[in-house]
């Protein structure tokens, strides 16, 4: 007698198969969690902004004597805070959605007044600027004197968020950096 071979998979291993894929990738997308990874991103962007920023104040602060000062202003696109800002923020209504390093910006000092040149091509944006999750996204910038200021964002991800409490600053709600925690 003759016996055929065959060749290929039953339907049963295949589904077999198809099982185990789909729970790997269910365990993969549960441990990588993607929506916190772009939380993360984010947060690292405003991090590195606010140190940017906090570099070019420095700067600016070496090189230059005059000074107007600043309440707090939000780089919101619009104002519709009223009197209930994001909570620890001061219900002032002060927004600026310019970017220029001309002083005309949300940041009210013209870091083209360096003597070596702004360091900064334009002032940054929070990556949402915006409702982010419960919670709102923006820059906050105030000064009182030359060299006197504070910068505060709201930081998003778990693996941030915690350096919101631990930055020194007068509000464990926002992450704050500046010469002055406590405008």
């Amino acid at each position: 007698m003759n016996m055929l071979k065959q060749k290929g998979f039953t339907l049963v291993e295949l589904l077999i198969v198809i099982a185990i894929l789909v729970v790997l990738a269910v365990g993969v997308v549960l441990v990588l969690n993607p929506a916190e990874l772009l939380r993360q991103s984010r947060d690292s962007t405003r991090l590195s902004d606010l140190a940017a920023i906090q570099s070019a104040l420095a700067l600016w602060t070496q090189d230059v004597t005059t000074y107007v000062p600043a309440d707090w202003v939000y780089t919101t696109t619009t104002c519709t805070y009223g009197t209930t800002f994001p909570a620890g923020l001061p219900a002032s209504c002060g927004t600026n959605n310019t970017y220029k390093v001309d002083g005309t910006g949300w940041i009210s000092v013209n870091f083209g007044k360096i003597s070596i040149g702004s360091p900064l091509s334009h002032l940054p944006k929070d990556p949402v600027n915006g409702t982010c999750g419960t919670d709102t996204c923006l820059y906050a910038y105030k000064s009182t004197a030359v060299g006197t200021y504070e910068i505060n964002t709201n930081l998003e991800s778990i693996k941030y968020s915690p350096q919101e409490g631990n930055d020194g600053g007068s509000t464990d709600l926002w992450y704050e950096i500046g010469t002055n925690l406590s405008l």
